[in-house]
């Protein structure tokens, strides 16, 4: 293998998303290398009682496939790579024994099997004060309900398990023997207390006062947090031999990746992201106050990532194009384009999966209004985009309370650049320009970033900064139509979800 300078140094990522995993290389400088990487698609399996899962070793398969690729293709390059950047999908939820064998699936973000449980939780602890300490709420996203959950459904599960861990933890148990787990992943569990940068006491206090009780013991060790691994464990060391005594550094939230990898590492640059899910999110040092309907989560020890997230994005675009057989997306394209908001004279709410910021409710749906003979399957693909667009708005104005408003507002993300008209309409209702991010996977980016940085190959992740694209005006004339279809669509969502 060739020897490489700092300035030479290339990073391998991984990135488990939610659909797919993807495997890439970027240079010293943060830039993608043409001709290197894999994407492997996958799915998780609904059930009807509301939960989304995967057996882990079906995952972890994919993984090591789409690695095997980079690795074959990095060793014929005669490239040694310095080291492994790796992101995952915040939330998961996993079980294993002693012995580091599954004792549950692989549970989703999505999965809303706990939503009983969260009911049990505000019964015991103050739904405000978790939230002003942990940055996460009561909610089926997180850990205390999936843990209470497989307490109360699957005991015997629940007494097998040794370790509660994501699957970026089991990725490394497997390669190294050792479950090893970043603050970034960690403090989006809702067990994390973020200012204390540790355990939350009172959370866990809650949970052992269940029939099987949660502590510390079940939980990856403060003093093992955030330790890269380099000695791979048979057969990876022969099978991945280029990638074998080399820092891999644990998975960080995707979000986290995401944010810096589209350059927006200060609190005045927000990241608006829409892949299959969404999210609007600002990176900050220190905290700041934490409106109720927000998370606060980690970049590292260091950095604080604020923001809201949507379970519905760029899904709700492809449910659409699939129910309604719309026309090739190019055709669809042209017509959004030609569409002047709120004149198909729809009203929408987009909740196809339930519901997290601001509103962090499982029980809601999706609902239509206004339908009439005349109506189109691209009028409601518009109220749909609209719908969405007014989400992000909700969380906006949260954002904008705590952060002021951003200088910068930078969109990545499949699910919204695809669509340039999509992303104009987010430019109108938030009244603000939206400033397309130009780097094709800004998450592995931003995992090849913290790891340069990490490496002290770079002094710091804002000196890389992102190629950027087209900048979409906020059209003054439709600033008013998008107040009033806001305000009407709080008030079908008041009528027909009234508060529990």
């Amino acid at each position: 293998m060739v020897g490489m300078s700092s300035a030479e140094a290339v990073v391998v990522t991984l990135d488990v998303g939610t659909s797919s995993v993807r495997t890439l290389l970027f240079d010293a400088r943060g830039r993608q290398q043409d001709g290197f990487g894999e994407q492997i698609h996958y799915q998780f399996t609904a059930t009807p009682d509301g939960g989304v899962e995967l057996q882990a070793d079906q995952l972890l398969d994919v993984s090591l496939r789409s690695l095997s690729t980079i690795h074959e293709q990095v060793r014929a390059a005669r490239i040694k790579p310095a080291a492994v950047g790796f992101s995952s999908f915040w939330h998961s939820l996993l079980g294993v024994d002693r012995a580091g064998k599954p004792t549950t699936p692989l549970l989703h973000l999505f999965d809303t099997r706990s939503a009983k449980q969260v009911r049990k939780l505000e019964q015991r602890l103050d739904p405000n004060r978790v939230h002003a300490r942990t940055g996460c709420v009561l909610h089926s996203s997180y850990w205390p309900a999936k843990l209470f959950w497989l307490c109360e459904t699957h005991p015997d599960a629940f007494r097998a398990t040794d370790r509660w861990i994501s699957f970026g933890e089991y990725l490394f148990l497997k390669l190294f023997g050792v479950a090893t787990a970043s603050t970034s992943m960690v403090s989006a569990t809702g067990l994390w207390n973020q200012a204390a940068n540790n355990y939350d006491d009172e959370v866990l206090a809650a949970l052992s006062l269940t029939a099987l009780p949660v502590d510390k013991l079940h939980l990856c060790p403060l003093g093992e947090m955030d330790h890269s691994q380099s000695e791979l464990l048979e057969p990876y060391r022969t099978s991945l031999a280029a990638l074998h005594g080399i820092p891999w550094f644990p998975a960080l939230g995707d979000g986290a990746c995401d944010s810096v990898g589209s350059g927006c590492v200060t609190p005045d640059r927000f990241a608006l992201m829409v892949g299959s899910s969404g999210a609007l999110r600002a990176v900050c040092k220190p905290a700041v106050d934490l409106p109720y309907g927000l998370w606060c989560y980690r970049v590292d020890r260091s950095l604080f990532v604020l923001g809201g997230s949507l379970s519905n994005g760029g899904d709700v675009y492809d449910w659409m194009h699939r129910t309604f057989a719309l026309p090739d997306p190019a055709e669809t394209e042209k017509q959004l384009e030609a569409m002047a908001p709120g004149t198909h004279g729809l009203l929408l709410l987009p909740f196809l999966a339930g519901e997290r910021s601001p509103y962090w409710r499982s029980d809601l749906r999706a609902a239509i209004t206004g339908l009439g003979l005349s109506t189109r399957p691209i009028d409601i693909l518009e109220a749909a985009l609209e719908s969405v667009a007014l989400r992000f708005l909700e969380i906006y104005v949260l954002m904008a309370k705590g952060l002021g408003q951003p200088g910068t507002l930078i969109a990545s993300g499949g699910g919204l650049l695809r669509s340039p008209a999509w992303t104009q309409m987010m430019a109108d209702a938030l009244g603000l320009p939206i400033t397309i991010c130009a780097e094709p996977e800004a998450t592995s980016r931003g995992a090849a970033l913290l790891a340069l940085e990490r490496l002290s190959v770079i002094k710091s992740v804002d000196e890389a900064a992102p190629r950027l694209g087209a900048v979409h005006q906020p059209r003054a004339e439709y600033r008013a139509t998008y107040t009033d279809l806001l305000d009407r669509q709080r008030l079908l969502f008041q009528k027909l979800f009234p508060e529990n």
